[in-house]
């Protein structure tokens, strides 16, 4: 019946692909991270940005007040994800140093009962793009049983007066996400924005004396 598939396609896509997928955690109150106008124009990386072809996608930004230093830090810092992000149960890079083009990491969430045998994300990103405390773009699919998603993801991070914007744009391809593109999108929607707040409560709870 169209009511059981889409009350299952709902179930299904309560955690988002967002550096791969992230829970769709509703935003703490006074959260600042809102949705760009979609007209605008794709975030880039070197040149590069999301898949001009996917059907699902969202961009999304929010003031950061922290240094520069700070929240670039927190986002390259993959292996630390698990200690602010709860819906990242693991992570863990695939090679060493500081994040640059063509690093790879490895993470893991859980997944909800939903129609799939999957109970959770396997998902390996690489890093296609880099401009050090500038922008960032990966690339990579979430597997579970029953369940695959390709992600491309861009983050721009820019220096204003009073702290740092932290702009994201991401798209998803794939038999599930396709299949219901509005649900697919809002879930998307819900998980960056929940990134973002992330990265902002944590930034500024490490800066003592917030820049002017």
């Amino acid at each position: 019946m169209p009511g059981t598939h889409r009350t299952h396609l709902r179930a299904l896509f309560t955690v988002p692909l967002a550096i791969g997928l992230l829970g769709a955690a509703a935003l703490p109150a006074g959260a600042a991270a809102s949705p760009s106008p979609r007209a605008a124009k794709s975030l880039t990386c070197r040149g590069a940005g999301v898949d001009p072809a996917a059907r699902v996608r969202h961009r999304a930004e929010i003031l950061v007040h922290a240094p520069l230093r700070t929240v670039w830090k927190l986002q390259t810092d993959v292996e630390r994800w698990p200690s602010w992000q709860a819906p990242v149960t693991t992570a863990e890079r695939l090679d060493h140093g500081p994040l640059r083009r063509g690093s790879a990491f490895r993470w893991t969430t859980p997944v909800p009962p939903n129609p799939t045998p999957a109970t959770r994300l396997d998902i390996t990103s690489t890093v296609e793009q880099l401009r050090y405390r500038s922008c960032i773009r990966w690339t990579g699919p979430a597997t579970g049983e029953g369940l695959h998603i390709d992600g491309v993801h861009v983050w721009n991070f820019t220096e204003v007066p009073g702290g740092v914007r932290v702009s994201t744009e991401e798209t998803h391809t794939g038999p599930q996400v396709e299949a219901d593109v509005p649900t697919a999108t809002a879930i998307l929607r819900r998980g960056l924005e929940a990134w973002l707040s992330d990265l902002k409560t944590t930034a500024e709870a490490r800066t003592p004396h917030r820049p002017n």
